[in-house]
């Protein structure tokens, strides 16, 4: 289905096909282009901004699709603000170097009620007052700063902090954030516009990144800050196109024409331009506003407390907020003092740190084989949490922060990123204290570990090791693999511990007399896992190769190779050059797959699961409809089909689901017994649905 935006609104237009496209004259290419580019941005900006899609994922890619097929037919037609400049251009050899045009200097600081008065009062002394101020406060980002320059609505240079007053044009790397639009949404745009925020990357986000950093062997990184940081020094924007960056605006630069008189103007006229502010960030799901007018001081003290409360409920890192007086006018009468601005304050959190003893060092070995140092610690409590691990993540980690067994440290927790290590109290060292290195052999199977070239995670690369089978057998049976309900982590510890199985078809083959003689396991819970065993035998394609556990292959890469080669035989046969045929799969995951096809141990274990009747089928890759399109499901509760099976039915019907409520779910589908997140919709006036509403639904 086609769209077409006009300032009427958006009229249905028809699709062009490959033959229509190839008789289209360059006039006629250049108008269908420009109807394509502004439909695109139009629900880029709905979806990324407003979190209010009016057309589904798969109506968006086959608009994308025309898009590049246009662009590669007619490059000459190619606009800086096509949405194709976001995936990434070459890299490059290294930043320019640009001055702001308006310093960006940092702000003083603040940390206590106290501060906050004491800044109140130097601004109404400067100003010769004893008038209340009126302030705008907003959340103080832990991201990375950035300035956005936009020319006659265009963006056109993206510079860093840098030293305040010179910063490094990183705009091939700023033009991947989905959220920052390339043209303004704005038919008389400033001829100057210069916008000031911050890069961040959510908490969920980082966590992802960081799991795909230790799953490619290289090092994760400390926090979402440093990721953001890193992610946009880099200098092939690929990288950068790869993470998802976010951008909030909070500030303005130069601009001769756009004037607001208050920082409550400058926010309502950034959201009228199309950019991401605090204002439109309401799918956060608190009562609590994350930017507010404050008439004086002591509402500015009340808003700091508020969002302290709620600080690690939020999807993005913060460290404080920021206290600005509201009137441009009097901000040019208080002026700056060395440099930071008189007339705003950083009233910052104190960090939530602890200090504790590390019991000991333990080396984890997970599926992949790599090894994992943790750090196991006296429990102490930090932010209402306690903690007792805190992950080291590999060899140059422990070197970096010399942590060694016995060591008095500092343990930092920055909302729901794991805990870290931030330092030793060298002081209270023991003297008899050694450094710890990772072993040189598996601490599970004694075998070799290796270290490839450029990689910091250590392998143990036997692949009986107890270790890597009880992970990879984990990963096997998970709802989003093979899906075997009622195996949970023990039994699967049991079996192996036993040596019932020692690999997957193992699990195919076990019996009710090997699963009645484990202790604490009965008639009933026997014949369950028994049959959910053979119930998994019918399953799909997709499913089945995620759950063989290779190496870079998520859910996805799993969706695109079932979808490509159609059955198992085909996909044994395939090729490492046929793989990166594959749109969407590069050379490391290409060179993974093939390398495990390759090994005559796993074919035979894929022949084996087959002989005992797993039969793994191609997804038919076709839409019911599009009676869901734009809407996201959160579903909770017991309902009468099994939640994989609503998911797929919701999917199927062009909308998509989400495993947390927020301002962004369109409906929750609740079912017996549904918990928290029935309370949270309630809460946050989501509607909710029961199973015949949401069946009226899919079938109205």
């Amino acid at each position: 289905m086609r769209w077409l935006i006009r300032n009427t609104g958006l009229i249905k237009r028809r699709s062009l096909s490959s033959l229509q496209m190839a008789d289209l004259t360059l006039k006629q290419a250049k108008s269908r282009y420009s109807e394509l580019v502004a439909e695109l941005n139009e629900h880029s900006y709905k979806y990324h901004s407003l979190d209010k899609p009016i057309i589904s994922d798969r109506q968006y890619d086959k608009l994308f699709d025309e898009l590049l097929a246009m662009e590669s037919q007619f490059p000459e037609l190619i606009q800086a603000d096509s949405p194709s400049q976001r995936v990434g251009s070459e890299p490059i050899s290294k930043f320019e170097k640009v001055k702001h045009r308006v310093p960006m200097l940092s702000l003083s600081n603040s940390y206590s009620e106290e501060d906050i008065f004491a800044f109140d009062e130097r601004v109404k002394k400067f100003l010769s007052t004893s008038k209340d101020i009126e302030y705008f406060c907003d959340l103080k980002f832990d991201g990375l700063a950035m300035e956005l320059i936009y020319e006659n609505g265009l963006l056109t240079q993206a510079l860093t902090r840098g030293d305040g007053f010179t910063g490094e044009n990183v705009i091939s790397n700023i033009r991947t954030i989905a959220s920052i639009p390339l043209r303004l949404r704005s038919e008389n745009p400033p001829s100057l516009l210069e916008v000031r925020g911050e890069v961040i990357l959510f908490k969920e986000d980082f966590k992802l990144l960081n799991e795909q950093q230790v799953e490619l062997g290289e090092v994760p990184f400390a926090n979402p800050r440093n990721a953001a940081a890193g992610t946009i020094r880099q200098l092939d924007p690929k990288i950068a196109a790869s993470r998802r960056l976010r951008f909030f605006s909070y500030g303005l630069g130069e601009s001769p024409d756009f004037k607001p008189k208050t920082f409550e103007d400058m926010v309502s006229g950034f959201e009228g331009f199309g950019l991401p502010v605090l204002g439109l960030a309401k799918k956060f799901g608190h009562n609590t506003r994350l930017s507010k007018i404050c008439a004086s001081a002591a509402e500015a003290i009340e808003y700091y407390h508020a969002i302290h409360k709620i600080r690690h409920a939020l999807p993005f890192d913060i460290d404080g907020i920021v206290v600005k007086v509201n009137e441009y006018k009097l901000q040019a009468a208080l002026g700056f003092i060395a440099r930071s601005p008189r007339w705003a304050t950083a009233a910052k959190y104190e960090p939530e740190q602890g200090q504790t003893i590390v019991e000991k060092i333990a080396v984890q070995v997970g599926r992949t084989g790599a090894l994992t140092p943790v750090a196991i610690m006296q429990p102490v409590d930090v932010g209402g949490v306690t903690i007792t691990n805190a992950t080291l993540h590999n060899q140059q980690e422990i070197d970096r922060k010399d942590v060694r067994p016995g060591d008095t440290v500092i343990v930092h927790r920055a909302g729901d990123v794991i805990p870290e290590i931030i330092s030793v109290i060298l002081d209270k060292r023991p003297s008899s204290s050694k450094r710890f290195v990772l072993p040189k052999t598996c601490p599970v199977c004694n075998e070799m570990v290796f270290q490839n070239e450029g990689e910091a995670v250590s392998r143990c690369m036997n692949p009986l090791c107890r270790a890597r089978l009880k992970e990879s057998l984990k990963h096997f049976v998970s709802r989003r693999a093979m899906n075997i309900e009622a195996i949970g982590d023990k039994l699967i510890e049991t079996l192996v511990e036993e040596g019932i199985v020692t690999r997957f078809s193992d699990l195919y083959r076990l019996t009710y007399k090997d699963l009645i003689a484990l202790e604490r396991q009965g008639e009933k819970s026997t014949q369950k896992i028994l049959d959910n065993i053979e119930k998994s035998k019918t399953t799909t394609l997709s499913r089945f190769l995620y759950a063989l556990g290779i190496r870079f292959v998520g859910e996805q890469t799993a969706k695109l190779i079932a979808k490509k080669f159609g059955n198992i035989e085909s996909v044994i046969a395939a090729t490492e050059e046929q793989l990166l045929e594959v749109d969407g799969i590069g050379p490391k995951v290409a060179e993974a797959f093939s390398s495990e096809f390759s090994k005559k141990k796993f074919v035979a274990e894929i022949q084996a699961l087959l002989k005992l009747e797993v039969l793994p089928a191609t997804e038919i890759s076709t839409q019911a409809s599009d009676k869901l399109s734009g809407l996201t499901f959160v579903i909770t509760g017991t309902l009468p089909m099994e939640r994989d099976k609503i998911k797929t039915l919701i999917e199927d019907h062009g909308g998509k689901t989400s495993s947390s409520v927020s301002k962004k779910t369109s409906y929750v589908l609740a079912g017996d017994e549904a918990g928290s997140k029935l309370e949270k919709a309630r809460e946050l006036q989501v509607k909710v649905l029961d199973w015949p509403a949401f069946q009226k639904l899919i079938s109205l």
